[in-house]
């Protein structure tokens, strides 16, 4: 998952990694984290960032222009998830604002069977490939006359680069296939750009099998065959409640990464929103944002060390001595984190 910028930042440097700890479990799988990578034996130097439902609470914003800059400013930034309350007159998503401000245009979510880990499925290993910064995520809404109104908005450019994105990735990682999910048959202009987009740039990847399924039909081969997925490229709502479907087959949400990636910068947040039900409780599952900071060691060009880190996350797994109660044990969040530093020491 090389990028332009991945390629800048070089070994044996101090990495400035901005840390948004978020709301909710947010600061507890946080801390969790940032004890494991610290173990890896780099150099970092965490920026932390306190943004987030807490943080308009305070402050009146939820986040300002100046942490942007600031945040842009850093080799990469690690996310906890943060609180969006629903309906109008609130916020808008701090995930949504970053993603749209640092241009972030691919949203890539790795969706693998565990080792260790009960599941509906074995034998998954999708990646979602979803266009990070269009689609009804763009926030044009309105009401007028007692109806409310939404723009879906879809371009050609935005539609080029995301497939490109999504085809390099394929040959990248030699993935057999690409699959275009959309509702072409229906949105016969939004959807319909966005396929005939994809479908062209295939053209330049003839090594790299492209299908295509329609939205629903999509989300049924999801729970029927999803060994039969490969990498999926798709719109950005579709893509976000498709990922979390494909969550579900391997384990939960609590085992799903993700990568906000751009041309100069990226994000690695975890699929799962805050919990504020078991906030405080210290139970919450770390191994989200864990693989999403391998992720973020990946994309900053120093791959032995996301490997080492996700192959500790994977005999904690497969051992089962040490999992947080989603996974059907009874450690904490910090033990579980210990039980990762201390694989991480074996390897």
């Amino acid at each position: 998952m090389n990028t332009s910028r991945s390629m800048e930042v070089q070994r044996g440097k101090m990495y400035k990694i901005a840390v948004v700890p978020g709301d909710g479990v947010g600061p507890e799988v946080t801390k969790a984290t940032l004890h494991v990578l610290k173990s890896l034996g780099l150099d970092f130097e965490f920026v932390i960032f306190n943004l987030g439902l807490e943080y308009w609470k305070e402050s009146g914003k939820q986040i300002s222009d100046e942490d942007i800059e600031a945040i842009r400013k850093t080799d990469a930034c690690l996310k906890g998830p943060t609180t969006t309350p629903p309906g109008p007159g609130v916020f808008r998503s701090v995930a949504v604002t970053l993603r749209q401000k640092l241009d972030l245009y691919a949203n890539v979510r790795p969706v693998k069977s565990r080792l260790g880990v009960k599941s509906l499925h074995s034998n998954v290993d999708i990646i979602i490939v979803r266009e990070n910064t269009e689609g009804m995520y763009k926030g044009l809404e309105f009401r007028v006359d007692g109806s409310a109104l939404g723009v879906r908005v879809i371009t050609s450019q935005g539609s080029n680069r995301i497939a490109h994105f999504a085809f390099e990735l394929a040959r990248l990682q030699k993935r057999r296939k690409v699959t275009i999910v959309h509702k072409a048959n229906i949105l016969k202009e939004t959807c319909g750009l966005f396929r005939e987009t994809c479908f062209n740039v295939a053209t330049q990847y003839p090594e790299i099998k492209a299908d295509e399924l329609i939205i629903d039909a999509a989300a049924m081969k999801l729970v029927m065959e999803p060994q039969e997925l490969d990498v999926i490229l798709t719109t950005n709502l579709f893509g976000d409640i498709l990922s979390d479907e494909a969550a579900g087959l391997v384990g939960g949400l609590g085992l799903i990464p993700s990568a906000n990636i751009g041309e100069h910068f990226a994000v690695f947040e975890p699929v799962h929103g805050s919990a504020p039900q078991i906030s405080g409780k210290g139970i919450a599952n770390p191994s989200a944002m864990m693989l999403s900071a391998a992720m973020m060691l990946r994309y900053l060009n120093i791959p032995e060390y996301a490997s080492r880190l996700e192959n500790a996350i994977d005999r904690v797994l497969e051992e089962g001595t040490a999992l947080t109660f989603d996974l059907g044990g009874s450690a904490s969040t910090m033990d579980m984190a210990d039980a990762v530093v201390t694989q991480v020491s074996k390897l």
